[in-house]
């Protein structure tokens, strides 16, 4: 099935049984009920309260004008009713031609459901069907652009902190908006929880709650439709049978609702599901398939830009005994949960159960969430099976504040103004730029370079920082706005406002201030023959001086405000900072309301150039030359927590961020997400999580917390990533070999290390170096950042490393006699003795990946 076909039918299906039409047959309501604190129902435009099936009472437009905020009093109803098979709620509608809105008080802030109706209508002097709006609240954008035709409920968890919530209609620009039906209603306090378990890492991960939710599709796996009647807080469950991806693989059973029972200690009640969603499920079925460890699977439309929480239902009711039941699940063909055994989880049978997954943006491909449970690959003589109850999957608020991906600014009008919206405690959403930003390294890596350019390797945007994704959306105005402030902050003394005074002070390094004019001859009037990368913010041009010196300029975009806080902390750090091993921002233009930044040109470009992809063999790095730049940057580091009067975390270390000069001295660059360290008085800071997916230190993942051990376990990923020349994330591999991280510690824990170092360095390597660096990149790896080192301690080892491989290059035959005594006295089977000179002393030679 295709998205759109899969989209469409459950769009309908939800229309269906919201009409109660759905034509199954449902058990009685679970004897539980919940009694919102808030619960407003509208039927917009209508004259009079309708009353649905389930006995719910919608107010009346004039019975609601004390929560609409407008100028107009437009109301239309449908042509034809009377041929119109629909719900009452879609037979009316309120029409807006300019902002308007309504508002809310809310008796208690926590989760409410927010559902709204629409139905394109004929009618007499309004073209429903052309319309085109946008709808907001306080904090978050529902939707942009949207276009309603057929008939669709809108079903959305917000997370409401204040105690009044508003709901923003904005029409394009000579169109209109209208509305059928409005629901807000409280949700229970412990519906969503505050954590998941994350996919790809696969960590906890915290924020939930303070995220804001859009139901995708809920679905009773194996069994009918659910109505709002029949359901503990009048949601709508769709059959699974259009998501199947092989229905065949798949059968039904079920059990009578009496038997399903609820945990103890209330983890589960029927608030969380009705029994009737337990009380049924897919098993895995006889497909004729000669394969018979297959998996049943689910596809669910995603959006590619947004990450996702996925709700699984269980409940064993295919089990005579405990203990009999093994499977794994998957999402997005990467381990969600490995030998699930629901017997020691509730212990017992027939007891509601369920789990929350977060998945990450980067996992979804071809606009589908894939959802598969399936038998263990060796079930031990048993018969394979697999089930699944219920399926929930809810997209989650980015950190941009939006639910819908296509946004777009335009503050000139009254269209949606986006905001920064900081309250976003999503690591995922962090991970989901790693998206863009590996989107963008793709896009400038196919640029056409210079016609000068020395080197014929790929060099990917060694200089942008990358993070689109979670730049600030604003409107133009707000932009300027921003600029303005951004630029008053520092000051200037001329009549042109922008960085000069910043630099000009005493109490900053030395640093030139550049004509526009000479920034255009050393770029050529900005040649896009000359441009090295884009980011949001705008261009990095490669400039060449009249004496012949390169320079790498960064200009900003004045209509974008994307990378204004990027720009503001490099400025802020780099013009006070002054380190070998970081990256030196010579000076600025600020002529012209022009934001151009100034940085010495790095001739040999990011690490990761050097280390794997097609170019890559081009400039072959030996063991010694990675070594030096993997001190190098840790030295950067080092200077960076150490050097400054108040510690500065990177939060961004990875192997573009390494860069290298033609002398390959490696330098930190990027430092438009660097954060300042935790005082004395202080162990960490709180902050929204942001880095690069496969680098993401887990502990910060997990509770939000940055302190410098953060960045240990990003250069931890990079000591691996140096010594296999392979990405830290490559979906193209085997779904346990995709992350780096995971994949080297599992691989050194039983020995095999070897195996994927890369090919490249096989004869090269001292034992007792590798050893030594082997052991500093693990310890950055530790699981929590007590455990892990400081950046002084690693440099300390990768040095002591350095000699080691030195001394081995100078004397070989010592060298080698030492290691063979050191070898066999302490077992380290797991490491081989290679040299250009002799043969492996213990353990196997490297043969590579």
């Amino acid at each position: 099935m295709s998205t759109h076909g899969a989209e469409k039918l459950a769009s309908l299906l939800l229309l269906l049984l919201c009409l109660g039409r759905g034509g199954a047959q449902e058990s009685p309501p679970t004897a539980v009920k919940f009694t919102p604190a808030d619960n407003y129902l509208i039927d917009c435009g209508s004259p009079n309260s309708t009353q649905l099936g389930d006995g719910r009472v919608f107010r009346s437009d004039p019975q609601s004008t004390s929560f609409l905020s407008t100028d107009q009093d437009i109301v239309v109803s449908a042509d034809g009713v009377g041929a119109t098979p629909i719900l009452p709620l879609f037979l009316n509608a309120r029409v807006f031609t300019d902002r308007s809105s309504y508002s809310f008080d809310v008796s208690k802030p926590g989760r409410h459901w927010l559902r709204l109706y629409f139905y394109a209508f004929a009618c007499a002097g309004y073209n429903l069907t052309s319309s085109v709006f946008s709808v907001q609240t306080d904090e978050v954008v529902l939707l942009y652009d949207f276009s309603p035709e057929s008939p669709v409920v809108k079903e959305y968890l917000l997370a409401v902190a204040d105690d009044r919530v508003s709901l923003v209609f904005v029409p394009k620009k000579g169109s209109l908006a209208f509305i059928n039906a409005i629901e807000v209603v409280s949700a229970p306090d412990n519906l969503i929880a505050d954590f998941a378990h994350g996919i790809a890492p696969a960590a906890q991960f915290r924020g939930v709650s303070e995220l804001d939710l859009e139901v995708v599709c809920r679905l009773n796996v194996g069994g009918p439709s659910i109505s709002p009647a029949n359901d503990t807080l009048g949601r709508t469950w769709l059959p699974d049978g259009p998501f199947l991806k092989v229905p065949a693989a798949a059968q039904s059973v079920a059990v009578p609702t009496q038997a399903v029972r609820y945990a103890d200690d209330g983890s589960v009640t029927p608030l969380i599901a009705p029994s009737t969603v337990y009380a049924s499920a897919d098993a895995m079925a006889n497909s004729n398939t000669e394969d018979p460890s297959f998996n049943i699977s689910w596809l669910v439309p995603a959006d590619a830009t947004f990450s996702y929480l996925v709700r699984l239902h269980f409940c064993d009711i295919v089990s005579q005994s405990l203990n009999s039941l093994y499977f794994n699940v998957y999402i997005n063909e990467l381990m969600a949960a490995s030998t699930f055994d629901l017997s020691s989880l509730t212990s017992g049978l027939a007891i509601a159960y369920y789990k929350d997954f977060a998945v990450n943006a980067t996992t979804i491909t071809n606009g589908t969430l894939l959802v598969q449970v399936g038998p263990l690959p060796d079930s031990g003589g048993a018969p394979p099976n697999a089930i699944l109850n219920g399926l929930e999957v809810m997209k989650m608020s980015n950190a941009a504040g939006s639910l819908d991906g296509k946004f777009a600014v335009d503050g000139s009008t009254k269209g949606v103004a986006m905001m920064v919206v900081s309250r976003v405690g999503l690591g995922l959403g962090a991970l989901t730029l790693a998206a863009a930003a590996a989107a963008a390294a793709a896009l400038c890596r196919s640029r056409k370079r210079p016609e000068e350019w020395e080197r014929k390797n790929s060099f990917s945007p060694w200089f942008l920082p990358l993070h689109a994704g979670q730049s600030s959306f604003m409107s133009k105005s707000s932009s300027s706005s921003k600029i303005r402030s951004f630029r008053s902050r520092f000051g200037s003394n001329r009549s042109r406002s922008g960085y000069s005074g910043v630099f000009s002070s005493g109490s900053i390094g030395v640093g030139r201030i550049f004509t526009f004019a000479e920034i255009r001859e050393a770029t050529k009037n900005f040649d896009e023959k000359a441009v090295l990368g884009v980011g949001g913010f705008g261009k990095v041009y490669l400039g060449t001086q009249d004496d012949g010196t390169k320079l790498a300029i960064k200009r900003g975009n004045p209509s974008s405000s994307q990378g204004i806080n990027e720009f503001q902390t490099e400025i802020q750090l780099l013009s006070k900072l002054r380190h070998r091993h970081l990256v030196s921002l010579i000076g600025c233009c600020d002529e012209n309301n022009e934001m151009i930044l100034v940085y010495e040109f790095m001739a040999n470009g990011p690490l990761r150039d050097h280390l794997y992809g097609a170019d890559a063999a081009m400039s072959l790095l030996s063991w010694k030359q990675r070594l030096e730049i993997c001190i190098g940057a840790a030295r950067g580091l080092h200077y960076l927590h150490t050097g400054a009067s108040q510690g500065i975390i990177h939060r961004d270390v990875k192997t573009t961020n390494i860069l290298l000069d033609e002398n390959l001295v490696a330098k930190m660059a990027d430092f438009g997400l660097s954060k300042a360290a935790p005082s004395l008085e202080q162990t960490h800071v709180s902050t929204a999580v942001k880095g690069s997916f496969g680098y993401l230190d887990p502990e910060y993942f997990r509770r939000q917390q940055l302190t410098e051990k953060s960045d240990v376990y990003s250069f931890g990923v990079v000591l691996f990533e140096v010594l296999c020349a392979r990405p830290a994330i490559n979906p193209a591999l085997p779904r346990e070999q995709v992350n780096l991280a995971e994949w080297a510690m599992h691989c050194h824990r039983k020995g095999k290390l070897e195996s994927i170092i890369d090919p490249h360095l096989a004869g090269a390597i001292n034992a007792a170096s590798l050893k030594k660096y082997v052991e500093a990149a693990e310890k950055c790896l530790a699981d929590h950042g007590a455990d892990r080192p400081t950046m002084g301690d690693v440099l300390w080892n990768l040095e002591y490393a350095l000699q080691l491989q030195d001394a081995i290059m100078e004397h070989p035959e010592e060298g080698q006699e030492k290691e063979d005594s050191d070898s066999l006295s302490k077992g380290d089977e797991g490491y081989a003795m290679i040299n250009d000179n002799s043969a492996p002393i213990a353990g196997p030679l490297f043969q590579g990946r």
